[in-house]
């Protein structure tokens, strides 16, 4: 959905979904590899926002 959007969810929707099940850790880490200008990265298997 946030692919199609554009859009960010946001930061704590993704640590709520990446906690909830592995299959979607699959998921979010496409979306993160596909839209950096997010500020949202995986370091050491876990999310953490960066800023410029």
């Amino acid at each position: 959905m946030a692919e199609i959007l554009r859009e960010n969810p946001g930061f704590e929707f993704f640590m709520e979904c990446w906690a909830d099940h592995p299959a979607l850790r699959i998921v979010i880490k496409k979306l993160l590899a596909k839209f950096g200008q997010w500020g949202i990265a995986i370091v050491d298997g876990m999310l953490v926002e960066w800023n410029d």
